[in-house]
């Protein structure tokens, strides 16, 4: 952060370890600047009358009772997979690298 309590874009990035050529400090710093143009405007709003909310309506949680039920027999469900491994698990792609099951 320099003096006037603007952020510097290059010392930010230098925290994070980021080589940002001088065109995009440029842009970023100007991006930033309007940020904070933006926050000291809101600052000076009154909001002492009103009631700090998270949401700007009232959510609540709309939810079913988990009451058990009946089970699809094990072919039915293993007859939707695309594949099967022992005739009993749902083979699915390999989504981490690594030796995967063949």
């Amino acid at each position: 952060m320099s003096d006037k309590g603007q952020i510097d874009v290059g010392y930010v990035a230098g925290l994070a370890r980021l080589e940002l050529d001088t065109e995009t400090k440029i842009k970023l710093q100007k991006d930033m600047e309007g940020i904070l143009s933006y926050i000291k405007q809101l600052e000076e709003l009154d909001v002492s009358g009103i009631e700090p909310t998270a949401h700007a309506t009232l959510l609540t949680n709309v939810v079913r009772e988990d009451i058990a039920g009946e089970s699809f027999p094990r072919a039915t469900m293993l007859a939707n997979a695309p594949a099967e491994v022992d005739e009993e698990l749902i083979k699915v792609a390999q989504v981490l690298p690594g030796d995967g099951m063949s």
